[in-house]
């Protein structure tokens, strides 16, 4: 099973439509990463839920 996956979110800040790597063994996380497009800090809330669906929220640094 290939734990990473890729995903296509919309920068919080831009507007732009950017590719991440997201981890999928972990059933949670908080992280922050640079927008490609703009460089300004994105925050990521990656979830598994109970069917393994992977849940993405993105939003500002400051939200």
């Amino acid at each position: 099973m290939n734990e990473l996956e890729e995903r296509q979110i919309e920068c919080p800040y831009c507007g732009e439509s950017i590719v991440v790597l997201l981890d999928a063994s972990v059933d949670h996380q908080t992280y922050i990463e640079d927008c490609q497009v703009c460089c300004r800090p994105i925050n990521f809330d990656v979830s598994i839920d109970h069917s393994g669906t992977m849940i993405v929220t993105v939003s500002h640094e400051d939200d």
